[in-house]
C-alpha cells in the first residue's frame, strides 16, 4: 500500500513517554525511543499488547499529548516546537482522528457532527465546500438516508462510519486510527475495515491503525509491533498480538 513516489509525511525519532503509575511516586517509562518513518499513501499497523503505549503513541502523533523528548515530523514540520494554538491547527487541517469510541456528540445529528471539524477553518487547499463534502462521503459511506439522524438513533456500525466522515471532513493527510473496529461486532468489523482502505486509497491519506485485531493489521501494507517502548517488525502472519 506504500506509494514511495509521495514521499516521506511523517518521522518519529528518539520519541519517549513515562508516567507515574496511580498512587505511585515511581516514573515508569511507556515510549523508550520510538523512531518510525511512514510514506504518504501508505497504510501501516500498530500491534502490542494492552498497557504497552499504543494509543500514547498514536496521541503524541494526532497532536493530543506532547513526549516527553524525541522530534515528531510531520511534512519536515517539528510538531513538539509548536505552541498549543499552532498544534491545533495542525490537527484540525492536516490530521484526521479515528477513536474506538466514537465520541459523537449525542445532539447533533450525523450531518452536524461530521461538520463540527470545520467550525475552526479548514485547510486553504480545500477541493470543495464542506456542507458538499460532507454529504458526497456520507453517501459514499451508506449514510444519505442519516442525514438528520442523531448518534442514539444508529448502529454501533453506522456511528463509526459517521465518525470516519468526520475525521475525513478537512482533507487530512495523515489519517489515524485508534482500536477503530474494538466495539463492533464481527461483520461490522469487517466492513469498516473495508471502508478505511478503500477511503484511504481515494482519498490519498496515509493511514496508521491501533489494533489487536489480527484481520484488520493483515490487510495494512506493512505492520509493526510496539514491544518494550520500541517499536520493532512484527511477528510472521499467525502469531497472537497479545
Amino acid at each position: 500500500m506504500s506509494n514511495g513516489n509521495n514521499g516521506l509525511l511523517l518521522e518519529l525519532a528518539g520519541v519517549t513517554r513515562s508516567y507515574a503509575a496511580s498512587g505511585d511516586t515511581e516514573i515508569a517509562p511507556v515510549l523508550k525511543g520510538v523512531d518510525l518513518r511512514l510514506d504518504a499513501g501508505e497504510a501501516v499497523a500498530i500491534v502490542g499488547p494492552s498497557g504497552s503505549g499504543k494509543s500514547t503513541l498514536l496521541n503524541i502523533i494526532g497532536t493530543l499529548e506532547r513526549p516527553d523528548s524525541g522530534s515528531v515530523l510531520l511534512n519536515n514540520r517539528d510538531l513538539t516546537k509548536l505552541s498549543e494554538t499552532e498544534l491545533a491547527l495542525v490537527r484540525s487541517r492536516e490530521i484526521g482522528l479515528i477513536f474506538q469510541l466514537h465520541h459523537l456528540l449525542p445532539q447533533c445529528t450525523v450531518l452536524e457532527n461530521v461538520l463540527v471539524p470545520t467550525l475552526a477553518g479548514g485547510p486553504e487547499r480545500r477541493s470543495e465546500t464542506p456542507d458538499v463534502r460532507a454529504r458526497r462521503l456520507l453517501e459514499r459511506v451508506g449514510l444519505s438516508h442519516r442525514l438528520s439522524h442523531r448518534p442514539g438513533q444508529l448502529s454501533g456500525g453506522e456511528r463509526q462510519r459517521a465518525a470516519v466522515v468526520r475525521a475525513l471532513i478537512n482533507e487530512p493527510r495523515l489519517l489515524l486510527a485508534d482500536e477503530p473496529t474494538g466495539a463492533l461486532d464481527r461483520a461490522a468489523s469487517d466492513n469498516l475495515a473495508e471502508l478505511l482502505l478503500e477511503i484511504h486509497r481515494e482519498e490519498s491519506a496515509a493511514l496508521l491503525v491501533i489494533t489487536h485485531a489480527p484481520e484488520l493489521a493483515a490487510r495494512m501494507g506493512r505492520v509493526l509491533e510496539l514491544r518494550d517502548g520500541f517499536l520493532v517488525a512484527a511477528e510472521p502472519a499467525g502469531a497472537p498480538l497479545e
